[in-house]
């Protein structure tokens, strides 16, 4: 049977133009996971905001790798059987247009506003941070250079939480070259049947190595594309696996989600971060995310959509992309800002408010007309590359001009008698110079 094009955009677009996201047998919109995305963003603001007993909260991230790939996987399926091939071109113009406008604009802007509130040395700091993010390389970066997102002793990079963008959009470089390969292999086995088996392996192999490397490198497991990519590919899973799960009796698929959430939410108030993660632990909110969109496909009445899928979950749910990229340089600038690695949770909460404030005009100005932009793909790509270039050179300039602007060179010692003599003597100083600056208690907070 032969489908013609515009049945095969039909297949993957939903009436507002907005990417389906689900699997050929499944709603064309879940308002589940819509809600699943709210309860993930919340959970993370709310613990980057330091409220009391959520401890855990950064869980909220693996659910966003879950629900990724599910989506991602979702959109695959659709193309497969709308059109009857994958197009590699198209997929990574919808990327494109979905992931770098936001992602970009909070880039520029939380570097302008550290050389403006810390000064250029934060600055610049700041600025090379977001030439990695611009890439989406930004875990390795982090990685490199030592960082520890839970106990680290000097503030945070405004731009850490590109981290886990850059984990989605490596696994977005590979994923549809290995679900394109897949869907090639001639044999006896559905394309179900064949992603299936490819997933398990990924999903056990990553497992795996997210054990053993949380216990010999910690830092690396936590940023790793590796030990991250079975979450993703669980979601992938729950996709492919949607013809089996339409079949669960709705009763037991209302159970799953409830038990889903149950996961998500015990994680978030019982992992602190102190607790070896991502290692064993993690399969806790990963699993239970999964549970929550596998359910989900039965429709079951009494299940977990009764509350996720309310309206202003929804609406939550919609601006979480945004939300995400925001409320975390607003949180660290504010409080370095004032010489703090942290603010109150009720200053940082207000912070939240202002946030999603800000979230909302970019969904509406930035993020929605960028994904509803009628670009062809070839040229979607090439905006999407010219954008990312623009990016690291502009930021490449700023901190070109703002070291050339203030450097100077320290003459050097004419020779070790001298260094040693202002060694010994250094013992015996009891006044400091008036007057000093950053003044002595300001000092320990003064980071640069």
């Amino acid at each position: 049977m032969t489908v013609s094009h515009s049945t095969a955009v039909d297949e993957r677009l939903m009436a507002s133009g907005n990417e389906a996201g689900t699997a050929p047998d499944d709603r064309r919109f879940r308002p589940d996971v819509e809600g699943l995305r709210a309860l993930a963003i919340l959970l993370v603001v709310l613990y980057h905001a330091g409220v009391p007993r959520l401890t855990g909260g950064y869980v909220g991230v693996d659910v966003f790798f879950v629900i990724s790939g599910f989506v991602i996987t979702g959109l695959l399926l659709r193309e497969r059987r709308g059109t009857g091939h994958t197009s590699i071109i198209s997929f990574y113009a919808r990327r494109c247009r979905r992931i770098l406008p936001a992602a970009t604009l909070v880039i520029l802007m939380a570097v302008a506003c550290t050389y403006l509130a810390l000064g250029y040395v934060s600055g610049n700091s700041v600025a090379d941070d977001g030439r990695w993010a611009a890439v989406f390389l930004s875990n390795f970066h982090f990685e490199a250079i030592g960082t520890n997102y839970f106990t680290a002793a000097r503030p945070p990079s405004p731009l850490q939480n590109y981290w886990s963008l850059s984990v989605e959009e490596q696994f977005y470089v590979v994923y549809p070259t290995l679900f394109l390969v897949v869907s090639r292999v001639r044999g006896r086995l559905s394309l179900q049947a064949r992603m299936t088996i490819t997933l398990v392996i990924v999903i056990i192999g990553s497992y795996w190595l997210s054990v053993v490397q949380t216990s010999t490198n910690p830092t690396w497991a936590y940023f790793s594309p590796f030990t991250r990519a079975w979450e993703l590919a669980l979601g992938a899973l729950v996709a492919v696996s949607t013809p089996w799960l339409k079949h669960i009796p709705v009763a037991l698929a209302a159970l799953l989600t409830w038990v889903g959430v149950a996961a998500i939410v015990i994680a978030a108030f019982a992992f602190t971060a102190q607790s070896s993660y991502p290692a064993s632990l993690v399969a806790l909110p990963v699993v239970g995310a999964g549970l929550v969109i596998a359910g989900g496909v039965a429709i079951p009445p009494l299940g977990a959509e009764s509350v996720l899928g309310q309206r202003p979950v929804g609406w939550l749910g919609r601006r979480s992309y945004s939300l995400y990229l925001w409320h975390w340089p607003i949180l660290i600038i504010a409080a370095e800002r004032v010489g703090k690695t942290t603010l109150p949770v009720g200053e940082n909460l207000l912070l939240v408010l202002l946030a999603l404030a800000i979230s909302v005009a970019t969904y509406r100005l930035v993020e929605n007309p960028f994904r509803h932009w009628r670009l062809p793909s070839r040229q979607s790509v090439l905006f999407g590359l010219v954008l990312v270039l623009a990016t690291v050179i502009l930021l490449s300039l700023a901190i070109s001009m703002e070291s050339g602007a203030s450097s100077y060179r320290v003459a050097p010692a004419a020779n070790t008698a001298v260094v040693l003599h202002e060694v010994s003597t250094a013992t015996r100083i009891s006044r400091v110079p008036d007057p000093i600056h950053p003044s002595l208690s300001a000092a320990p907070a003064d980071w640069p």
